[in-house]
Protein backbone atom coordinates (compact mmCIF):
# COMPACT_ATOMS: atom_id res chain seq x y z
CA UNK A 1 0.00 0.00 0.00
CA UNK A 2 1.55 3.38 -1.37
CA UNK A 3 2.40 5.50 2.00
CA UNK A 4 1.92 9.26 1.77
CA UNK A 5 3.07 11.70 4.65
CA UNK A 6 1.30 14.75 5.26
CA UNK A 7 2.78 17.49 7.52
CA UNK A 8 0.16 19.48 8.84
CA UNK A 9 -2.12 17.25 8.73
CA UNK A 10 -4.04 17.94 11.84
CA UNK A 11 -4.19 21.80 10.39
CA UNK A 12 -7.16 23.29 8.60
CA UNK A 13 -6.11 22.41 5.48
CA UNK A 14 -3.96 18.89 6.10
CA UNK A 15 -6.67 17.80 8.19
CA UNK A 16 -8.83 17.22 4.46
CA UNK A 17 -6.20 15.87 2.39
CA UNK A 18 -5.42 13.17 5.27
CA UNK A 19 -9.32 11.98 5.30
CA UNK A 20 -9.31 12.25 1.49
CA UNK A 21 -6.21 9.68 1.29
CA UNK A 22 -7.52 7.64 3.85
CA UNK A 23 -10.88 7.43 1.78
CA UNK A 24 -9.00 6.09 -0.94
CA UNK A 25 -7.17 3.64 0.07
CA UNK A 26 -3.80 5.19 0.97
CA UNK A 27 -1.66 4.79 3.56
CA UNK A 28 -1.55 7.76 5.76
CA UNK A 29 1.60 8.99 7.88
CA UNK A 30 0.92 12.59 9.55
CA UNK A 31 3.91 14.80 10.55
CA UNK A 32 3.76 17.46 13.16
CA UNK A 33 5.31 18.35 16.36
CA UNK A 34 2.18 16.69 18.51
CA UNK A 35 0.39 13.25 17.74
CA UNK A 36 -3.25 13.64 16.80
CA UNK A 37 -5.80 12.77 19.78
CA UNK A 38 -7.06 9.64 19.35
CA UNK A 39 -10.11 9.56 17.28
CA UNK A 40 -9.31 12.97 15.60
CA UNK A 41 -9.16 11.11 12.06
CA UNK A 42 -11.98 8.62 11.21
CA UNK A 43 -9.30 6.03 10.73
CA UNK A 44 -5.51 4.91 11.97
CA UNK A 45 -2.97 7.15 10.64
CA UNK A 46 0.10 6.70 11.94
CA UNK A 47 2.35 9.99 13.79
CA UNK A 48 5.56 10.86 12.79
CA UNK A 49 7.86 13.51 14.68
CA UNK A 50 8.88 16.94 12.13
CA UNK A 51 9.54 20.39 12.56
CA UNK A 52 9.77 22.99 10.18
CA UNK A 53 13.39 23.77 11.83
CA UNK A 54 16.06 23.90 9.27
CA UNK A 55 18.28 22.92 11.59
CA UNK A 56 16.64 20.00 12.76
CA UNK A 57 17.08 16.41 11.65
CA UNK A 58 14.23 15.43 9.69
CA UNK A 59 15.38 12.28 7.37
CA UNK A 60 13.70 9.81 9.01
CA UNK A 61 10.06 11.15 8.58
CA UNK A 62 10.45 9.88 5.02
CA UNK A 63 11.24 6.29 5.64
CA UNK A 64 9.25 4.05 3.46
CA UNK A 65 7.22 6.95 2.43
CA UNK A 66 6.43 6.85 -1.31
CA UNK A 67 4.51 10.71 -1.74
CA UNK A 68 4.92 13.72 0.48
CA UNK A 69 1.97 16.60 0.51
CA UNK A 70 3.76 20.08 2.82
CA UNK A 71 0.71 21.19 4.34
CA UNK A 72 2.58 22.15 7.20
CA UNK A 73 3.26 26.55 7.83
CA UNK A 74 4.24 28.38 11.01
CA UNK A 75 2.43 31.42 11.59
CA UNK A 76 0.91 33.72 14.19
CA UNK A 77 -2.65 32.29 15.05
CA UNK A 78 -5.47 33.47 12.83
CA UNK A 79 -2.76 35.00 10.20
CA UNK A 80 -1.00 34.32 7.03
CA UNK A 81 -0.26 37.51 5.44
CA UNK A 82 1.06 39.35 8.69
CA UNK A 83 1.94 35.93 10.08
CA UNK A 84 5.44 36.65 10.90
CA UNK A 85 4.12 38.96 13.74
CA UNK A 86 7.13 40.42 15.46
CA UNK A 87 9.49 37.76 13.89
CA UNK A 88 9.58 38.47 10.43
CA UNK A 89 13.42 36.39 10.44
CA UNK A 90 12.09 33.29 12.36
CA UNK A 91 9.20 33.38 10.04
CA UNK A 92 11.55 33.24 6.69
CA UNK A 93 13.93 30.26 9.13
CA UNK A 94 10.76 28.28 9.18
CA UNK A 95 9.06 28.38 6.52
CA UNK A 96 11.64 29.00 4.09
CA UNK A 97 14.72 27.13 4.43
CA UNK A 98 12.66 24.32 6.53
CA UNK A 99 10.62 23.97 3.64
CA UNK A 100 12.92 23.65 1.31
CA UNK A 101 15.57 21.42 3.89
CA UNK A 102 12.49 18.99 3.51
CA UNK A 103 12.10 18.64 0.12
CA UNK A 104 15.73 18.02 -0.41
CA UNK A 105 15.33 15.52 2.45
CA UNK A 106 12.38 13.76 0.53
CA UNK A 107 14.43 13.67 -2.72
CA UNK A 108 17.21 12.64 -0.74
CA UNK A 109 15.17 9.79 0.56
CA UNK A 110 13.90 8.73 -2.19
CA UNK A 111 10.26 10.31 -2.57
CA UNK A 112 9.26 10.22 -6.10
CA UNK A 113 5.94 12.90 -5.52
CA UNK A 114 6.09 16.01 -3.50
CA UNK A 115 2.93 18.34 -3.60
CA UNK A 116 3.32 21.77 -1.99
CA UNK A 117 0.68 23.83 -1.02
CA UNK A 118 1.40 27.33 -2.00
CA UNK A 119 -0.64 29.95 -1.73
CA UNK A 120 -2.83 32.73 -3.81
CA UNK A 121 -0.71 34.91 -1.78
CA UNK A 122 2.19 34.85 -4.42
CA UNK A 123 0.40 37.26 -6.72
CA UNK A 124 0.33 39.84 -3.90
CA UNK A 125 1.16 43.07 -5.14
CA UNK A 126 -0.71 42.59 -8.99
CA UNK A 127 -1.89 45.51 -10.39
CA UNK A 128 -5.85 45.46 -9.57
CA UNK A 129 -8.16 43.68 -12.33
CA UNK A 130 -5.39 41.38 -13.60
CA UNK A 131 -5.84 38.05 -13.88
CA UNK A 132 -4.12 35.86 -11.72
CA UNK A 133 -2.74 33.52 -13.99
CA UNK A 134 0.11 31.04 -13.44
CA UNK A 135 2.35 32.41 -15.78
CA UNK A 136 2.32 35.38 -14.81
CA UNK A 137 5.99 37.13 -13.61
CA UNK A 138 5.37 37.55 -10.18
CA UNK A 139 7.04 40.16 -7.46
CA UNK A 140 4.73 39.35 -3.90
CA UNK A 141 4.90 42.65 -2.12
CA UNK A 142 3.99 40.22 1.22
CA UNK A 143 6.87 38.59 3.26
CA UNK A 144 3.96 35.64 3.17
CA UNK A 145 3.85 35.39 -0.90
CA UNK A 146 7.64 36.01 -1.49
CA UNK A 147 8.22 32.81 0.96
CA UNK A 148 5.57 30.66 -0.79
CA UNK A 149 7.22 31.77 -4.12
CA UNK A 150 9.94 31.12 -3.48
CA UNK A 151 9.75 27.72 -2.49
CA UNK A 152 7.63 27.04 -5.41
CA UNK A 153 10.79 28.13 -7.27
CA UNK A 154 13.23 25.80 -5.90
CA UNK A 155 10.61 22.69 -5.79
CA UNK A 156 10.48 23.54 -9.36
CA UNK A 157 14.59 23.43 -9.90
CA UNK A 158 14.19 20.36 -8.02
CA UNK A 159 11.87 18.51 -10.51
CA UNK A 160 14.13 19.73 -13.48
CA UNK A 161 17.44 18.25 -12.07
CA UNK A 162 16.50 15.23 -10.73
CA UNK A 163 15.15 12.36 -12.67
CA UNK A 164 12.77 10.78 -10.89
CA UNK A 165 11.66 13.60 -8.65
CA UNK A 166 8.56 15.52 -9.11
CA UNK A 167 7.48 18.69 -7.42
CA UNK A 168 4.04 20.33 -7.99
CA UNK A 169 2.87 23.36 -6.16
CA UNK A 170 -0.70 24.15 -5.55
CA UNK A 171 -1.78 27.70 -5.58
CA UNK A 172 -4.60 27.67 -2.74
CA UNK A 173 -6.89 30.61 -2.03
CA UNK A 174 -9.27 31.01 0.89
CA UNK A 175 -10.19 27.36 2.83
CA UNK A 176 -13.76 26.52 3.82
CA UNK A 177 -15.25 23.22 4.95
CA UNK A 178 -17.38 21.43 7.30
CA UNK A 179 -14.90 20.25 9.90
CA UNK A 180 -14.90 21.39 13.32
CA UNK A 181 -12.96 23.50 14.74
CA UNK A 182 -13.95 25.84 11.54
CA UNK A 183 -12.71 29.11 10.42
CA UNK A 184 -16.28 30.35 10.21
CA UNK A 185 -16.89 29.43 14.29
CA UNK A 186 -16.32 33.38 15.11
CA UNK A 187 -18.49 34.96 12.11
CA UNK A 188 -21.51 32.45 12.58
CA UNK A 189 -21.61 33.63 16.27
CA UNK A 190 -21.20 37.02 16.17
CA UNK A 191 -24.31 37.01 13.09
CA UNK A 192 -26.70 34.70 15.24
CA UNK A 193 -25.72 36.96 18.42
CA UNK A 194 -27.14 40.52 16.68
CA UNK A 195 -23.03 41.63 16.84
CA UNK A 196 -21.46 43.44 13.82
CA UNK A 197 -19.86 40.91 11.14
CA UNK A 198 -17.84 42.14 8.57
CA UNK A 199 -18.98 43.26 5.10
CA UNK A 200 -16.09 41.68 2.91
CA UNK A 201 -15.60 39.52 -0.13
CA UNK A 202 -13.13 36.68 -1.32
CA UNK A 203 -12.27 33.88 -3.21
CA UNK A 204 -13.36 30.47 -1.51
CA UNK A 205 -12.23 26.72 -2.45
CA UNK A 206 -13.55 23.60 0.29
CA UNK A 207 -10.97 21.65 2.30
CA UNK A 208 -12.02 18.52 0.15
CA UNK A 209 -11.45 20.01 -2.72
CA UNK A 210 -8.19 21.16 -2.41
CA UNK A 211 -7.54 17.56 -0.95
CA UNK A 212 -9.00 16.00 -4.32
CA UNK A 213 -6.41 18.28 -6.42
CA UNK A 214 -3.23 16.75 -3.97
CA UNK A 215 -4.48 13.68 -5.10
CA UNK A 216 -5.17 14.34 -8.44
CA UNK A 217 -1.35 15.64 -8.36
CA UNK A 218 -0.06 12.34 -7.31
CA UNK A 219 -1.60 10.17 -9.60
CA UNK A 220 -1.45 12.19 -12.95
CA UNK A 221 1.20 11.45 -15.60
CA UNK A 222 4.41 13.14 -13.97
CA UNK A 223 5.17 15.33 -17.41
CA UNK A 224 1.98 16.76 -16.85
CA UNK A 225 2.91 18.04 -13.15
CA UNK A 226 6.13 18.20 -12.77
CA UNK A 227 7.90 21.49 -12.09
CA UNK A 228 4.40 23.09 -12.41
CA UNK A 229 2.08 25.36 -10.35
CA UNK A 230 -1.09 25.19 -10.37
CA UNK A 231 -3.95 27.66 -9.23
CA UNK A 232 -7.11 26.21 -6.67
CA UNK A 233 -9.71 28.36 -6.38
CA UNK A 234 -13.34 27.98 -6.50
CA UNK A 235 -16.04 30.92 -6.03
CA UNK A 236 -16.14 34.50 -5.28
CA UNK A 237 -18.37 35.56 -2.29
CA UNK A 238 -19.51 37.50 -0.08
CA UNK A 239 -20.18 37.42 4.04
CA UNK A 240 -23.87 38.35 2.79
CA UNK A 241 -23.89 34.95 0.71
CA UNK A 242 -21.96 33.02 3.43
CA UNK A 243 -24.54 34.20 5.85
CA UNK A 244 -27.65 33.48 3.79
CA UNK A 245 -27.53 29.81 4.29
CA UNK A 246 -27.38 29.74 8.14
CA UNK A 247 -30.20 32.54 8.27
CA UNK A 248 -32.20 30.59 6.53
CA UNK A 249 -31.30 26.70 8.14
CA UNK A 250 -31.85 28.36 11.49
CA UNK A 251 -34.73 31.28 10.82
CA UNK A 252 -32.48 33.99 12.55
CA UNK A 253 -34.27 37.27 12.04
CA UNK A 254 -30.96 39.02 11.95
CA UNK A 255 -30.53 41.25 9.11
CA UNK A 256 -27.67 40.08 6.81
CA UNK A 257 -25.09 42.17 6.18
CA UNK A 258 -24.63 44.63 2.50
CA UNK A 259 -23.03 42.92 -0.27
CA UNK A 260 -19.73 43.79 -0.84
CA UNK A 261 -17.97 44.77 -4.09
CA UNK A 262 -16.67 41.14 -5.66
CA UNK A 263 -15.30 43.04 -8.94
CA UNK A 264 -12.70 44.34 -6.50
CA UNK A 265 -11.61 40.30 -5.98
CA UNK A 266 -9.04 39.61 -8.82
CA UNK A 267 -9.56 35.94 -10.73
CA UNK A 268 -8.20 32.68 -10.41
CA UNK A 269 -8.29 31.13 -13.59
CA UNK A 270 -8.50 27.21 -12.89
CA UNK A 271 -8.25 26.07 -16.24
CA UNK A 272 -4.84 24.17 -15.92
CA UNK A 273 -6.24 22.17 -13.26
CA UNK A 274 -9.40 21.46 -14.46
CA UNK A 275 -7.52 20.29 -17.67
CA UNK A 276 -6.17 17.60 -15.30
CA UNK A 277 -10.00 16.62 -14.40
CA UNK A 278 -10.39 18.74 -11.46
CA UNK A 279 -14.45 19.80 -10.89
CA UNK A 280 -14.86 21.80 -7.42
CA UNK A 281 -18.68 22.06 -5.89
CA UNK A 282 -19.05 25.99 -6.45
CA UNK A 283 -21.73 27.46 -5.02
CA UNK A 284 -23.96 24.33 -4.05
CA UNK A 285 -21.44 23.05 -2.10
CA UNK A 286 -20.65 26.71 -0.20
CA UNK A 287 -24.86 26.31 0.47
CA UNK A 288 -24.31 22.53 1.64
CA UNK A 289 -21.53 23.31 4.14
CA UNK A 290 -23.05 26.18 5.37
CA UNK A 291 -26.50 24.03 6.00
CA UNK A 292 -24.83 21.31 7.48
CA UNK A 293 -22.37 23.88 9.98
CA UNK A 294 -25.77 25.75 11.10
CA UNK A 295 -26.55 22.75 13.31
CA UNK A 296 -24.19 23.27 15.54
CA UNK A 297 -25.59 26.46 16.65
Amino acid sequence: MTAVLVSGGTGLVGRYVVEDLLARGYRVKVASRQAPAPGFFSDEVEHVPLTLDPDAENSQAFDDVYHFIHAAFNHVDGRYRGGEGDDPAGFRRNNLEGTIQLFDAARLAGVRRVVFLSSRAVYDGTQPGTLLSEDRDLKPTTLYGEIKLKAEQTLAFMSANEPGFSGTSLRVTGVYGDLRPNKWDGLFADYLAGRPVPVRAGSEVHGRDVAAACRMILEAERAKVAGESFNVSDIVTDTHDILAPLQQATGCENALPEHADRMSVAVMPTDKIRALGWEPGGEALLAKTVTKLAGNF
